[in-house]
């Protein structure tokens, strides 16, 4: 894997008056896990878009290491956007090409703690199961970069937890680059090796902060509201966007 440069000089919807996005840089490292945190309608969705080559209309480049193309894209959106009429095996089977083992599937529903539930259809479902599933299936492609748009938005607190740390456990097996959209600090803190802070529209980074807590003490609740409440008392700019 290597690093992706993000450069959107302009992203400007027809009907707008403004850009959406203005001169946005960013650098995504190798296996990096970065959670952009802004305010509603700030253009997050927007530019996980782009960087998904789902939305082309705009100015500015992506860089894949030095070639000028869109990387290999898993994207995990608010809706686990499963196939009703397949079970959670044969959804996750839909993104692979006909080289990839069953064993490779295996793996993933294992650490997901999706085993039992493989041959289930997706009405069966909890939307905490329907989101591990989605999860699976980002990663089986094995991506340049993992795009997460809220994907833990309407989970309940004690099942939102529960998936994080899952999540967490497969990127820890499995390390990709992760581009992470989220509103909660908290969850970002949980989640992120970096914190990119973004602005109203148009979009522009307003603090990029590394998380310093160590991996083996995110789930400990007090590290977390302690880095939490230094971050809102030492970088006031931030406070606005939460």
């Amino acid at each position: 894997m290597t690093d992706i440069r993000i450069n959107i000089k302009n992203k400007t919807y027809p009907t707008a008056a403004s850009p959406s996005i203005a001169d946005l840089e960013l650098l995504l490292g190798s296996k990096e896990f970065i959670c952009l945190v802004g305010p509603s309608g700030c253009g997050k969705t927007t530019l996980l878009n782009i960087v998904a080559g789902l939305d082309q209309d705009y100015e500015g480049e992506i860089l894949v290491g030095q070639r000028h193309t869109h990387p290999k894209i898993g994207y995990i959106f608010q809706n686990p956007c499963l196939l009703p009429w397949r079970t959670v095996r044969e959804n996750i089977e839909l993104v692979l090409d006909k080289s990839q083992t069953g064993d490779a599937i295996d793996a993933l529903l294992e650490v997901m703690q999706l085993t039992q539930a493989q041959h289930v259809y997706p009405e069966r479902l909890s939307l905490g199961m329907s989101r591990r599933v989605s999860i699976i299936r980002a990663f089986a492609v094995d991506p340049d970069v993992l795009l997460m748009d809220e994907p833990f938005v309407s989970l309940d607190a004690p099942t939102a937890r529960q998936v994080r740390q899952l999540l967490l456990k497969l990127w820890q097996q499995r390390p990709h680059t992760v581009l992470f959209v989220t509103h909660d600090l908290r969850e970002a803190i949980a989640l992120a090796d970096r914190l990119i802070f973004l602005s109203s529209a148009p979009m522009q980074v307003i603090s990029e902060i590394t998380v310093p807590i160590a991996r083996s003490e995110r789930c400990n609740e007090l590290a977390i509201e302690s880095f939490r409440q230094h971050l809102l008392q030492n970088h006031p700019e931030i406070k606005q966007l939460l």
